[in-house]
């Protein structure tokens, strides 16, 4: 005897209605092969009726669903590809990074056509690209204040407040940062800072 079409499915799913197909060939009634697979007579109904309908026992194989065909011809994304290559001040952005935001208002500005910023992603992957995070950083930021800041106010401002909130220093130097400047000036006295600050994208 021939091997069972069932044994060489590719998963449990296909090895079932290959299975139920193998039965209803022996002769048993679809009421039989329900009960010996643990399904309904309704599922093993559609799955012959899908066999008739379908071309026989190939129909039962399978399908791999087919993925969401991309809103850009090949010959409009490399148009894009070319874009980014231009560099993002090229296309009227400040600075040279490509967010997902920039990259979906460039696409639809040049070609019509709207992709969520989420969605982007999956096209730059494709491309075998990554979005680029912008860093931020105050425009009015001036190093040497900070700096200067950091030398002279820091230490005394420090020191004041370990020594007056032994509990709470933390939170106090936190809000003496952010009145002489934010979170960005903080982390210019630290220790990290060369590292750049983290970011949404």
């Amino acid at each position: 005897m021939g091997q069972l079409l069932s044994s060489r499915a590719v998963d449990w799913r296909e090895g079932r209605r290959l299975r139920a197909w193998e039965l209803h060939e022996a002769g048993w009634t679809q009421a039989q092969v329900a009960e010996a697979l643990g399904v309904t007579p309704g599922a093993v109904s559609q799955w012959m009726r899908r066999a008739r309908e379908g071309g026989g026992v190939t129909a039962l194989h399978k399908r791999s669903a087919p993925g969401a065909a991309s809103k850009l011809s090949a010959e409009q994304q490399a148009k894009v590809l070319a874009w980014l290559d231009e560099g993002a001040p090229a296309h009227g952005f400040i600075g040279e990074v490509w967010t997902r935001k920039r990259v979906a208002a460039l696409i639809e500005r040049k070609l019509g056509v709207h992709y969520h910023p989420g969605h982007v992603s999956k096209l730059l992957q494709s491309w075998k690209r990554s979005p680029q995070k912008p860093a931020l950083r105050a425009t009015q930021r001036d190093e040497e204040a900070i700096e200067q800041w950091c030398q002279e106010r820091w230490p005394a401002i420090k020191k004041s407040g370990a020594a007056r909130e032994p509990q709470g220093g933390v939170r106090r130097r936190e809000r003496l940062l952010f009145a002489a400047g934010g979170r960005a000036d903080l982390r210019a006295c630290s220790p990290h800072a060369g590292a750049a600050p983290p970011t949404d994208a």
